[in-house]
């Protein structure tokens, strides 16, 4: 049955392509082309459902349903044949989906009988990789999948009357119809939004998952009004007032020639018009225009807002909105950095081949270390001693010697085990840093650097030990590798942020959740972009592998970049234009975004951008 479906498949295809000038070959076998196979052009054809066929078998029923889900209608409209009429009405295809390992599959044995024989259950398995649930959010899963589907006919035929809501997608299916966009929401800073210019204006990136040829933007800015994710909502916050839509007329949105993206929008609330001030209504416009031009092949130049009257709310030019852009507290991210055979502390332009000591005291080799990490201003450095004992903080450039260290730790296995991790600064100025002694490991927070070490509380930790970390700009997420036993997991975690008793900030890492499950092992973690992560690691049993991974831990574009031998430390810009660098065993490499590895120097380590 799957392969006359195919056939008929294939034929609709085979029209379209010679509508474009292209040829078929009047000979030879079906064959399945692979989806690595795909160019370009070819992912442009759209694939349609195949209706059941007179006195089809249940199971050959919940098959076409399945197959009839994989398709480019809009609202699943022949998918909707299979089910009986009541049914058709009520089923909802965008409540959740289930992303199956290979695809569903109906086994030996699986269709089952109802004891009064008026019907049949067929069951479909399968082994889940992930599930997007209804607000497009991404969420890896594993285990087994089991889902019932009950038949009963009618006008004689066999029909779906129970199902499961949602969609059930092989990974294969699941990657062709659907892409990562991102959203962009407002950073909750908490008490220290104000520490830094626009704080209540940070917008942060909150990846969601919507359908490649089905009216992506009109989609994509639902998801937006919908608000964040369940897992960003505690520390990020929306524009929009609760219970704003686009009205009910909006069908399609689509940009202007001139670039301009008009959308009606309605408060929700019978009989009243939606009514904002300007200053808010100019955020939402921001938060529209960057999540629509992120995810658009046409600069978006101006955003229009009005409500179901009609009435102008606001509109924001491209120019304006430069103010709320993405990435407001990363940095300018000159240079790159990192240790050189002499522990100096040594620059690197993205032109140059050979990097040149900096003029503070972390140029001078003094002061032998093992970390180090540039402030995003790139003022200021912050250096871990060789024995992981001490870190130190002090000015990049001006010549001054270095001063008592601003934190010790007490755990110093001859091993080299313990100590302190790499540092890393936030987008705010503070400095972050593990303390890795066995009897007492913590998450430190150093207020700008200068101030008395905080202790960050990290509740879902349980026994696991924070092996490195990496903070965003934003200052709201962090990436952490906890080591437990023999494994090291990529962890990341949300930075929630508010005042205790005395009124002092406090900071908290909530939420953790493992972003590259299937790597067992992994060795450095490096934030690439607004929520991207460049990781190195090994799965079970396999070879150390450089992969990118988006922070709903789907994998990223492209999934996996060129390796090069023994990798022990990844750095990576925000700015998602800068090369990567890596610490390996042919020295200091360095990836540029088209073309290979490429060495900048056979003797040095810890390579860093500013964070």
């Amino acid at each position: 049955m799957r392969a006359e479906r195919s056939a008929v498949a294939l034929l609709a295809v085979g029209a379209l392509l010679l509508t474009g000038c292209a040829s078929m070959p009047s000979s030879g076998d079906v064959r399945k082309i692979e989806g690595s196979q795909r160019s370009d052009g070819e992912a442009q054809v759209r694939v349609f459902g195949v209706p059941p066929q007179d006195g089809e078998r249940p199971a050959q029923i919940v098959r076409g349903f399945l197959e009839a889900t994989t398709s480019d209608e809009a609202d699943y409209e022949t998918a909707r044949e299979y089910l009986t009429k009541e049914t058709a009405e009520s089923w909802d295809p965008s409540a959740n989906t289930v992303v199956i390992s290979g695809g569903p599959e109906v086994p030996p044995g699986g269709v089952l009988p109802d004891v009064e024989e008026s019907g049949f259950t067929v069951e479909v398995t399968g082994s889940r990789i992930a599930e997007v649930d209804g607000k497009h959010a991404y969420t890896p899963a594993e285990g087994p999948y089991l889902g019932l589907f009950h038949l009963s006919q009618e006008d004689g035929e066999w029909r779906i009357d129970k199902l499961p809501d949602g969609l059930v997608l092989g990974e294969a299916d699941f990657q062709r119809i659907y892409r990562s966009v991102n959203t962009y929401y407002y950073a909750g800073l908490g008490p220290e939004a104000g520490d830094v210019p626009q704080g209540k204006n940070v917008l942060v990136a909150d990846p969601v998952y919507v359908r490649r040829r089905i009216d992506p933007v009109t989609e994509t800015v639902r998801a937006l009004l919908s608000g964040p994710t369940d897992w960003l909502r505690p520390v990020a916050t929306s524009a929009y007032p609760t219970g704003v839509r686009l009205a009910a007329g909006e069908r399609q949105l689509a940009l202007d020639d001139s670039g301009e993206l008009r959308v009606t929008l309605t408060s929700g609330a019978e009989g009243q018009a939606l009514r904002v001030e300007r200053k808010q209504c100019e955020r939402m416009a921001a938060q529209l225009l960057h999540t629509v031009d992120h995810q658009s092949s046409t600069r978006v130049k101006r955003v229009v807002l009005e409500n179901e009257r009609g009435d102008l709310l606001c509109g924001l030019r491209s120019q304006e909105a430069q103010r709320y852009a993405p990435g407001a507290l990363n940095g300018r991210a000159a240079m790159q950095y990192y240790l050189d055979e002499n522990s100096r502390l040594v620059a690197l332009g993205d032109e140059q081949r050979t990097g040149v000591p900096v003029d503070g005291p972390f140029g001078t080799g003094q002061l032998a270390m093992r970390h180090v990490a540039v402030s995003r201003g790139e003022t200021r450095a912050a250096g871990v001693s060789l024995d992981g004992s001490s870190l130190y903080v002090g000015p990049l450039h001006a010549s001054e010697p270095f001063g008592k260290p601003v934190l010790t730790s007490a755990g110093l296995p001859k091993d080299g085990t313990a100590g302190l991790t790499a540092p890393s600064w936030d987008g705010l100025g503070d400095l972050w840093v593990a303390d890795r002694d066995p009897k007492k490991p913590r998450l430190l927070r150093i207020p700008d650097g200068r101030g008395t070490p905080e202790r960050v509380d990290v509740p879902a930790l349980g026994k696991g030990r924070i092996e490195a970390l990496r903070v965003a700009a934003d200052g709201i997420r962090i990436v952490l590798l906890v080591r437990e036993g023999e494994a090291v997991t990529l962890m990341l975690g949300r930075v929630e942020r508010e005042n205790d008793e005395a009124g002092r900030s406090r900071a908290t890492v909530t939420g953790l959740r493992n972003v590259a499950p299937q790597l067992e092992n992994v060795a450095a973690a490096s934030w690439a972009g607004g929520s991207r992560l460049v990781v190195v690691g090994k799965e079970s049993g396999g070879v150390q592998q450089v992969r990118v991974m988006s922070t709903d831990g789907s994998p990223g574009t492209p999934a996996k970049l060129p390796n090069v031998n023994e990798i022990e430390g990844i750095a990576a810009s925000e700015d998602e234009d800068k090369p990567l660098l890596a610490d390996s065993a042919e020295g200091i490499v360095r990836l540029p975004r088209d073309g290979d590895w490429q060495e900048v120097t056979e003797h040095g380590s810890a390579p860093v951008y500013p964070g």
